[in-house]
């Protein structure tokens, strides 16, 4: 299944960030990009997440300094067009993959693509990361750990139904019973153009 191979190298992903565990650390994909085009790309995609997630951490620490915040707000603002970026890439090598399989004449389009459901998949994955860390910290009260216990329970209950969704919905994409339509992600405020203060200044 397609979600096996995602939610392990997630996982890989994760535990490779935290043995530095530093959003300064450097990037390097361990899959090639030409013979593991999927492996490397879900691998660049969770990196991405698992840095903007302790970007999100640091910037709500009340005693951030506001330079520092702003600094942090752009670095923020470009993680999150990478993400977009990351997950059109996907979008396009599942529609590469089944653009020789002809939709049914009952075929309909799913409320999402593969490829943001994977992003949601990737986030996941380190929402249960991080609450398995909460449940066995060891200088939590009791009381903590065994509430963050039944959140993980509930996380690791939605990896599974999540997983099923989108292995469910590329099968019925590889038969024919939805199809694929994707749409390009139209963000308009970092736009020159679009962006009316950004437009004001040029």
């Amino acid at each position: 299944m397609f979600t096996d191979k995602a939610n392990a190298i997630f996982q890989e992903v994760i535990k490779q960030y935290h043995e530095i565990n530093s959003v300064n650390q450097p990037f390097v994909n361990k899959y090639d990009k030409k013979t593991q085009t999927l492996e490397h790309l879900l691998y660049r995609k969770c990196w991405i997440d698992t840095v903007q997630w302790h970007y999100e951490d640091i910037i709500r620490d009340p005693q951030i300094d506001p330079v520092a915040a702003l600094t942090l707000k752009r670095k923020i603002d470009a993680s999150n067009q990478d993400r977009t970026d990351m997950v059109e890439y996907i979008d396009s090598y599942f529609l590469e993959k089944y653009k020789t399989v002809a939709p049914k004449p009952n075929a309909t389009i799913n409320t999402e693509s593969p490829a943001w459901g994977v992003d949601r998949l990737s986030i996941l994955a380190l929402k249960v990361y991080h609450m398995e860390e909460e449940a066995t910290r060891t200088n939590a009260t009791e009381a903590h750990r065994a509430a963050c216990r039944t959140k993980l329970e509930i996380l690791l209950e939605q990896r599974v139904d999540l997983s099923t969704a989108i292995d469910t919905l590329l099968n019925d994409i590889s038969k024919g019973d939805k199809y694929m339509k994707v749409y390009k992600q139209m963000k308009m405020y970092n736009d020159d153009e679009l962006n009316p203060v950004l437009r004001g200044q040029k």
